[in-house]
């Protein structure tokens, strides 16, 4: 590949929620608007990476194509040359040099990872995976595969981003140039602009950022979710007892994030929406409205995904697979070469 890699993914193993469509969809369908001729846009599945924490997995490849047609619905154009669809699975180099990888990859370094501590803490001993914990060296090998030199990442994936960074600056300082290295995290925050690593809030604890992993789910509004189902979850949203709506995410985070969804739903700037509702001492009126906002934005989205056509989607998953497994196996084997497992 001659142009600059983007490369993103998403887990298939939950619905994505409304922080994910304006966080990571949104962004990247921007993107693969405004950048393909400049710049390679990989889209990819990370299958492998959907069972490091327990799922059910006899709805994975239901969750597979779901999560694809959510992308599509959001607008991702399915005719660019420029813009590849794969699943992690169906290019057996990922597991491959994955492996590689590990024999030069420190204990030490993957025991700090914080993201793992913060997945493992509530999980009993016997739950706890190596796949779990070895989750950034296959996020590595996902990235260096394609020469990738922007990576999308929230806050909580930064370190692994770093690590990829390590591990190809590694391999390269003894084996010669094996790998491209992505740009550092400052330079992907620019590249990508103020929304690199949103966080809309949960909405019964608002201190903690929306995750589509949630167990139970009420403070999660799924782009799958009913329109009564979301509208029942923002109305029984988390407040707190200031009785007037003031944006200050550390004395009223739940407000705060009512604001930031209306803004977003509506497509409106964040600062008028705060100022029309600054003062207000009603948490009904400014609910209702979000409550409303939500419903307006899964019903258009929801009729856009049932006019997806999944042949189409699998004839461009296979078309686009075919091209990823070439240039795959091309860096895989420089790396087999380089470490002795090809003459």
């Amino acid at each position: 590949m001659t142009k600059p890699v983007i490369l993103t993914g998403l887990r298939a193993n939950n619905d994505l929620h409304i922080g994910n469509y304006f966080g990571a969809l949104l962004p990247f369908i921007d993107m693969a608007k405004t950048k393909a001729d400049d710049y390679q846009l990989d889209l990819f599945v990370p299958d492998l990476h959907s069972f490091t924490t327990p799922i059910d997995h006899s709805k994975l490849q239901q969750q597979i194509m779901h999560n694809l047609k959510l992308f599509v619905a959001a607008g991702l154009p399915l005719n660019s040359d420029n813009i590849r669809i794969y699943r992690q699975s169906y290019i057996p180099a990922h597991s491959e040099l994955t492996w590689i990888l590990d024999c030069f990859t420190g204990f030490g370094e993957m025991s700090r990872m914080t993201q793992f501590k913060d997945k493992s803490s509530g999980l009993g001993a016997e739950r706890v995976t190596v796949g779990l914990f070895n989750y950034p060296v296959l996020m590595a090998a996902d990235i260096l595969l394609y020469g990738a030199t922007y990576v999308p990442v929230g806050d909580d994936q930064t370190q692994h981003l770093e690590f990829a960074r390590d591990i190809a600056e590694r391999m390269n300082n003894k084996f010669g140039e094996l790998f491209v290295v992505p740009k550092p995290v400052k330079d992907q925050n620019a590249f990508f602009g103020k929304d690199q690593g949103l966080r809309i809030k949960d909405l019964v604890e608002p201190t903690k950022k929306m995750s589509k992993s949630d167990d139970t789910g009420k403070g999660v509004i799924f782009l799958g979710d009913t329109p009564d189902v979301a509208a029942k979850k923002v109305m029984s949203a988390t407040t707190d007892s200031e009785g007037v709506v003031r944006f200050d995410t550390a004395k009223q985070p739940g407000i705060a994030n009512l604001l930031q969804i209306l803004a977003l739903a509506r497509g409106e700037d964040l600062s008028s929406v705060i100022d029309h509702y600054d003062g207000q001492t009603s948490y009904g009126a400014l609910k209702t409205a979000v409550a409303e906002a939500v419903v307006d934005l899964l019903g258009d989205f929801q009729a856009r995904m049932e006019l997806i056509d999944e042949n189409d989607l699998l004839a461009k998953l296979e078309h686009d697979e075919a091209i990823m497994n070439a240039t795959a196996n091309k860096t895989l084997l420089q790396v087999q070469k380089a470490v002795g497992l090809r003459a």
